[in-house]
Order: C-alpha cells, then sequence, then structure tokens
C-alpha cells in the first residue's frame, strides 16, 4: 500500500485520486468539525465552496454553517467552530458547510475510490476504515491560505503510524509523508501545545478559539469516520 501526503488543497490532482481511498484533513477547524456534528447526530454534511454555493443548496429544515477568516458567514446558522455543532439541536439535521480550505479540498477529492474525512479526533479510526479499502491511500492536507500547515501535517504523520502498524513492511509513505510521521512522533506527547503555538493556533486564539483548538487536540474522541456518499459526508 502506497501513502502519499499532499501538503496543501492546491497541490492536489483530481486525477491522481482516482481508484484511490483519500482522506481530506482540515484539523483546525473544517474535518474537526464535521466529525463532532456527526457524532451529535447530524445526518449529513454537504460540502460547498463558495457562500452562494451553501445558500443555493438549502433545502427546507437544513442548517448553515462556515466561515470566512475563520469568522461566521453573516446570516449562517453556525460558523466552523465544533462546539456549534455539539448540540441536541443538529439531530436529524443536514448541514451545508462552506470554509476556506476543508471544504474546497473534499470538494477537489470527489473522484476518489473511497473519500473519508479525517482529524486527530478520529484517526485511529479514520486510518482502519482507510486500510480496510486495500487501496492505496491519498491524504490531503486542506492548509490554510493555500500553503501547509503544521496540524494537517501531524494528523497525516499519525495516520501513517496506525497504518504502518496494521500493514507493516507493506506500507510505504513517500518523503512528506514520513517526515511527518516523525513529526508527530517527535511531538506525540505534546500534541496540544503544538496545535496552540502553530501559526493556525496563534491565529484562532488571538480571535477567540482557544477552546476550539483543545478540542480539536484530542486524539481519537470519536470511533467514526465521514465518508462520501450521495453528494455529502455521512458517517460510514
Amino acid at each position: 500500500m502506497q501513502v502519499d501526503v499532499i501538503s496543501n488543497v492546491n497541490e492536489a490532482r483530481s486525477d491522481d485520486f482516482i481508484q484511490k481511498t483519500v482522506i481530506v484533513i482540515d484539523v483546525l477547524r473544517a474535518t474537526s468539525t464535521i466529525v463532532t456534528a456527526l457524532a451529535h447526530g447530524c445526518s449529513a454534511i454537504v460540502p460547498a465552496e463558495t457562500v452562494n454555493q451553501a445558500i443555493q443548496l438549502q433545502q427546507e429544515g437544513d442548517l448553515l454553517g462556515g466561515e470566512r477568516f475563520c469568522k461566521k458567514i453573516a446570516g449562517f446558522h453556525y460558523g466552523n467552530s465544533p462546539a456549534e455543532y455539539s448540540t441536541p439541536a443538529i439531530a436529524g439535521k443536514r448541514i451545508i458547510l462552506t470554509t476556506t480550505n476543508g471544504t474546497r479540498a473534499i470538494q477537489k477529492s470527489q473522484r476518489a475510490g473511497r473519500l473519508l474525512s479525517g482529524s486527530l479526533l478520529n484517526a485511529e479510526a479514520c486510518a482502519k476504515a482507510a486500510f480496510s479499502q486495500k487501496r492505496d491511500v491519498v491524504i490531503v492536507c486542506a492548509g490554510t491560505q493555500d500553503e501547509f500547515c503544521l496540524e494537517d501535517g501531524l494528523c497525516a504523520g499519525l495516520l501513517i503510524v496506525y497504518l504502518m502498524e496494521y500493514g507493516g513492511d507493506k506500507v510505504e509513505a513517500n518523503d512528506l509523508g514520513m517526515a511527518m510521521r516523525h513529526a508527530y512522533e517527535a511531538v506525540r506527547d505534546r500534541i496540544e501545545d503544538t496545535l496552540l503555538s502553530c501559526s493556525s493556533g496563534r491565529r484562532l486564539s488571538k480571535i477567540g478559539h482557544r477552546d476550539d483548538i483543545l478540542h480539536c487536540s484530542q486524539l481519537n474522541r470519536y470511533d467514526l469516520v465521514p465518508v462520501w456518499r450521495d453528494q455529502s459526508m455521512m458517517r460510514f
């Protein structure tokens, strides 16, 4: 099994995903929010690339969620904070979600043989689901402002740790993947502090979202995997 890590959404090429399992990661915060929302009973997350597309996709009973530049979109029910989706109010609801990078990465990966969403919150479950597909794996780090960000790389590294535990020497990673595996292993005992000190964490902390970083830093809190089905992310 070959595992390739892509550093940011702009480096992703849809044609490279055909017949592969793709895992999209946006630790701070889109895929962490998707995992949290599904864990609290929402029926599906529909990713939208633009604000207008999200509004057009909304049907009766749907909730609108999203952010631009880390801030909630005016007129939307929710932003992109996992805490907003930890409520019984979303149970059974479909959520139309648009974010700066994460939902764009999901949309760009639709040609995958199987498309999953990963985060630190569900890393072990996600790795198990990916390994069970018996396909080569591509891990897409959404990044921020079209550049690589550390928190996504560390999550990719953790996924590779699990995949190598399952597959042994049958699992090989590209150079970026191996670098991220070693980076994760170097900070595995201080993930929370690392996310607080990385550039995305500092930016979110400055605008009052420190608690989001603490939530997104938790390892394997949820035993579920969002999977692409019927043009939305649903429980695996």
